[in-house]
């Protein structure tokens, strides 16, 4: 007769998820990084509000106080010729010449993880030849590298331990301090970093807190530094003229069009940007410059059929957005159908070549497209706006949370939430949908052509 067998020991109950946070909190260690991350944030944002006011200060110097200076009251038609295709060698220069390669390709959206400190010289110089001579990016992408980067660097100085979880921490924290100023409030920076980042739980919290904290110190940094310097970094702000209205069927029934139909064009923007990416990575020198020079032709283009400065098209879009929000009667509906064909594939092209972020010119063709819808029966201006900003943003960053955090507070009011929260979650479902297209390949590495007759 067999004796009865033993049963196996139950499993050890793993602890609660409140608990697993407490104990997190409780570990000195984790308290002493917290601390580190504040006193990172100081150095990391006042290096990003040089940062910032360097690129625009260059900026204005190449589009406004040039152009004055040779005699012209604004750029002439084929100013973004020469400028952009000087940007598309320079930055094939330093992709191939230093490390890091001047940060990842655009067209592979928004990374969480700063620039390692090796690489650092080579983010700032590709951006610096990239924006201020009319990419039509945004600075963001440069500024969550180099936060990450300074951060890791000013651990290394301090010889703070370099464990996996505090390289994961200290490299939001930096990243989230940068871009704090950029959208007007530091809780977007924070929101968009622990989206990007992916991760839940215990893990979500330990990010989330570093992130929040340094990010509210860049956020006093630069408002201190914009005040006793007077120097301006540029603000996404909208100065809207028109009263909020509210909400009604039509409003959302036009959103929820309207949403569709931006996803559908930025998934073509967005697919576009990766072919690209794959043009530029087979011969990165010329084919950075022949993608440059077209994305300048296209603002060139843009200038001669409508009169308008080529600097819709060959910017970030962050002065023009402004402008087309407090003023969208001096744009008549050809003008905007042009800017967004034009900014659209210059925005592609950049995408996949030059270096820089996503965020501030799908704003704009979203505000683009929404003032061109405004005028539909029932819809009006600010829901159009709303709409077409959220569903850009979310089309383009795949991060539909981020997107409405952003859309509520550029708009300064949650009188157009629901509308907002429909067409970033419609317009992110349509584009997710689509065929993505090819991969985007790897910054600075050179992909042979496939030989011919092979399949």
């Amino acid at each position: 007769m067999t004796a009865p067998r033993t049963p196996p020991p139950a499993p050890a109950e793993e602890p609660a998820e409140g608990d697993r946070l407490r104990d997190m909190l409780r570990t000195p260690g984790y308290l002493k990084l917290l601390f580190l991350c504040a006193l990172i944030g100081i150095p990391v944002s006042l290096a990003a509000f040089w940062f910032l006011v360097a690129l625009h200060q260059l900026e204005h110097v190449m589009w406004a106080v040039l152009p004055e200076a040779l005699g012209w009251n604004e750029p002439p038609w084929w100013w973004p010729l020469p400028l952009l295709l000087a940007a598309g060698v320079l930055v094939a220069l330093v992709v191939t010449r230093l490390p890091g390669a001047g940060g990842h390709v655009p067209a592979s959206g928004l990374h969480a993880a700063g620039a390692s400190p090796i690489a650092l010289p080579g983010v700032v110089l590709a951006a610096v030849v990239s924006l201020p001579l009319g990419a039509t990016l945004g600075p963001e992408a440069p500024l969550i590298a180099l936060g990450g980067g300074l951060a890791l660097l000013f651990r290394d100085l301090a010889q703070a331990p370099a464990t996996p979880q505090s390289t994961i921490i200290l490299s939001a924290a930096g990243a989230a301090a940068a871009i704090s100023a950029i959208f007007g409030n530091p809780l977007v920076g924070a929101v968009l970093l622990m989206e990007v980042a992916g991760v839940g739980g215990p893990q979500l919290f330990a990010i989330m807190l570093p992130a929040l904290l340094s990010s509210g110190v860049g956020e006093l940094v630069f408002t201190g530094f914009g005040r006793w310097t007077g120097l301006s970094t540029g603000s996404l702000a909208l100065d809207l003229n028109a009263p909020f209205p509210r909400l009604d069927a039509a409003d959302v029934l036009w959103a929820l069009v309207l949403a569709a139909v931006m996803g559908v064009f930025m998934h073509l923007v967005l697919a576009g940007g990766r072919y690209a990416s794959v043009y530029v990575a087979k011969r990165p020198v010329a084919h950075t410059a022949v993608c440059a020079l077209a994305a300048g032709a296209f603002g060139a283009l843009y200038a001669l059929v409508t009169g308008n400065s080529p600097a819709d098209v060959a910017s970030s879009g962050q002065a023009a957005m402004g402008a087309l929000a407090a003023d969208p009667q001096a744009w008549g509906i050809a003008a905007l159908i042009a800017v967004l064909l034009c900014k659209g594939a210059a925005y592609a092209l950049c995408l996949g070549s030059l270096r820089g972020g996503p965020v501030f010119p799908a704003l704009f063709l979203g505000a683009a497209a929404g003032l061109l819808f405004a005028p539909l029966p029932g819809l009006g201006l600010v829901p159009g706006l709303a709409a077409g900003m959220a569903a850009a943003a979310a089309s383009a960053l795949r991060l539909p949370v981020s997107s409405v955090v952003l859309v509520v507070l550029l708009l300064g009011s949650g009188a157009m939430i629901p509308v907002v929260i429909i067409a970033a979650v419609v317009a992110f479902v349509v584009t997710e949908l689509l065929p993505p297209g090819p991969e985007v390949p790897p910054a600075g590495k050179a992909v042979a052509a496939p030989a011919a007759g092979a399949k």
